[in-house]
């Protein structure tokens, strides 16, 4: 008698190129489970509100000297990056790049760690070198992301590395926290017990990312060129420039990331400020609302991955974008804690989603044998917001003696203009560009 055999369910489409293990996927995303630490702890949730508190003694000016050191330090990563990227590809050289820039970021965080009231030049200097290094590193690191990810899940394997990224942040943060509650219970003022979340930040970033360096495959070849050094580089970011102008999807998605870029730096640098200066947040009140976005990010991120491998790149980012104007409304009116909480996390929600739709949309539209330089100028407008958002906010708030309720209002404006210079990216008529260019 005949044995019947169900039919076989269909083979799920893989999601990873030939030869790409998924711990190698793992090491890679272990990466930004490093550095999120950093953009939580440093540019998020201790460090701003400690720079402008104690630093900087809660000066008429403190807020713009906090935006005007990230700014400066963004400049430096737009003016040295694009060359940069050029070099990687044509040596081959991400993760030796890579591994310099991490070693820059922890010691630059490390030496945040020597900051007390008073010393607003260290305090500083150690700002813009870390941010720069931190910078390089996430440019780097995500231009490994086509070597390993298939064009059609690109948005998934973005969202893994994401979410994940968010747990190590959430990581750092708790582990900072628990000392800070510690040291509050102990009498210890914020010039005592700060520095120590420093020192915490820079050693889980460099335990974190040794798995990258161990496991993470170079797959590009050095390229046949005559000469291989700067001015061989900037001579093919020259190239790669205008390039990218002509290829007006890429160019397109370069202008609505920076647009909408400069309202998450906002987020991002003055969240702790705002909180703190608006609503009356204690440190470790901050600390846990931050915490509680770094859960809200993990899930965006990585929810969100696979749903914009399905719905769209182009209209997933626009939904996440009309997220951000929601919560821009909702922070503005907040005149008491849980409608502030509630703006935090639907700002969690949508910082992971709209951050991993964009590097997949880069990583789409960016020709094979370029990708190093084409995540550079990616990079160069994310680099470009993070000055001009702080920047803005620091003005605002600077010309109206402090009214960051206004400072804030005004960031609504980076995520409509998103919204607008989305409308004529054709991710089709762009991946086709891309893979004409990689033949």
């Amino acid at each position: 008698m005949p044995v019947y055999e169900a039919p076989a369910a269909p083979a799920r489409p893989p999601l990873l190129n030939d030869g790409v293990k998924r711990r190698e996927v793992w090491a890679w995303a272990m990466y930004d489970f490093a550095n999120s630490g950093y953009t939580t702890v440093v540019l998020t949730a201790v460090f701003n509100a400690y720079f402008v508190g104690v630093v900087a003694g809660n000066a008429d000016w403190a807020t713009f000297a906090w935006t005007a050191a990230l700014g400066f330090s963004n400049a430096l990563v737009m003016v040295l990056m694009p060359a940069l990227g050029a070099y990687a590809d044509l040596r081959a050289a991400k993760k030796r790049l890579l591994v310099l820039a991490t070693i820059g970021c922890v010691g630059g965080t490390a030496a945040l760690a020597l900051a007390g009231p008073g010393d607003l030049w260290l305090a500083i200097v150690a700002v813009v070198l870390s941010n720069l290094f931190y910078a390089v590193g996430e440019s780097l690191i995500a231009a490994f992301l086509p070597e390993l990810a298939r064009r059609d899940a690109m948005g998934t394997v973005s969202g893994w590395g994401w979410s994940f990224g968010y747990f190590g942040g959430m990581l750092t943060l708790g582990l900072s926290l628990a000392w800070v509650l510690s040291a509050q219970a102990r009498g210890e003022k914020a010039q005592d017990f700060v520095p120590v979340t420093m020192l915490i930040t820079a050693a889980v970033y460099l335990l974190a990312a040794l798995p990258t360096f161990a496991l993470l495959r170079e797959r590009a070849q050095p390229q046949a060129v005559q000469a291989a050094g700067l001015r061989a580089s900037l001579v093919r970011l020259l190239h790669t420039w205008h390039e990218a102008r002509q290829r007006r999807d890429f160019a397109w998605l370069l202008a609505c990331c920076a647009s909408y870029q400069a309202g998450i730096t906002v987020v991002i640098a003055l969240a702790a400020v705002y909180a703190e200066q608006v609503l009356g947040f204690k440190q470790s009140e901050t600390m846990l609302l931050i915490f509680l976005v770094n859960v809200a990010s993990a899930i965006g991120a990585f929810a969100f991955g696979y749903w914009q491998d399905r719905l769209g790149h182009r209209r997933s980012l626009s939904l996440a974008l009309l997220g951000w104007i929601v919560m821009v409304a909702l922070a503005y009116l907040a005149t008491s804690a849980p409608l502030f909480w509630l703006a935090a996390v639907i700002a969690g929600l949508c910082m992971g989603s709209t951050q991993s739709a964009g590097r997949a949309m880069a990583g789409l539209l960016a020709p094979a044998d370029r990708r190093a330089e084409f995540f550079a100028l990616w990079t160069f407008a994310v680099r470009l917001a993070a000055v001009v958002g702080p920047m803005t906010y620091g003005v605002v708030s600077w010309m109206t003696a402090g009214n960051h309720r206004l400072a804030i209002l005004t960031t609504a404006l980076f995520f409509v203009g998103g919204l607008v210079l989305l409308r004529p990216i054709d991710m089709a008529r762009g991946i086709r560009a891309a893979g004409l260019e990689s033949k």
